[in-house]
C-alpha cells in the first residue's frame, strides 16, 4: 500500500496532466481561430498525449489498490497575444509538470517506495523530451519572427506530423 501522502501527490499529478490536456485543447482552439491549423493539430496531439499521461497515473493508482480522485479543471486561457505565446505558455506548463514529478519522486524516495520510483522514471524521461520540443519550437518561431513565408512553411511541418 502507498502512503496517504504519496497517493495524494499522485492524484494531484493525475489532475495536473488532465488540466494540461485541457489547456492544450484551448491552445489548439486559439490556433484554429487564427487559421493556424497545423499548429492547432500539434496542440491537439499534445492534449491527447497529456490525457494518456493522466491515464497512466490513473491506472497506476488503481493497480496499487487506490482510488483515483478527480478534481475540477480550471478554465484555460483562450486568448494569446501572438502564436509564440502559446508555445511559451506550454513550455512554462511543462516545466511546472516536471517540478511536480520531482516532488513526487522525492516523496517516493523518502518512503523507499521503489515501484513508484520505477514508475516515475518514465515520466521524468518524457519531460526532458517535452521541454526540449517546446524550446526548439520557440527558437524557430523567434528566428522566423514576422516572415510570413517562413511561418507558413514551418506550419506545414506540423500538418504533416
Amino acid at each position: 500500500m502507498l502512503s496517504e501522502n504519496l497517493v495524494s501527490a499522485l492524484n494531484k499529478q493525475m489532475n495536473i496532466e488532465f488540466q494540461a490536456a485541457h489547456d492544450y485543447m484551448a491552445m489548439a482552439a486559439y490556433c484554429h481561430s487564427i487559421s493556424y491549423n497545423g499548429f492547432a493539430e500539434f496542440f491537439l496531439s499534445q492534449a491527447a498525449e497529456e490525457r494518456d499521461h493522466g491515464m497512466k497515473v490513473y491506472t497506476y493508482l488503481n493497480d496499487k489498490g487506490h482510488l483515483a480522485v478527480f478534481s475540477a479543471l480550471k478554465e484555460p486561457k483562450s486568448e494569446y497575444g501572438a502564436l509564440i505565446d502559446t508555445f511559451t505558455a506550454a513550455l512554462a506548463q511543462e516545466r511546472a509538470v516536471t517540478k511536480s514529478y520531482y516532488e513526487i519522486y522525492a516523496i517516493a524516495e523518502k518512503e523507499r517506495e521503489y515501484q513508484t520510483l520505477s514508475f516515475l522514471n518514465w515520466f521524468l524521461d518524457e519531460q526532458v523530451e517535452e521541454e526540449a520540443t517546446f524550446e526548439t519550437h520557440i527558437d524557430y518561431l523567434t528566428r522566423i519572427k514576422d516572415d510570413a513565408n517562413a511561418l507558413y512553411n514551418y506550419e506545414q511541418t506540423f500538418s504533416a506530423e
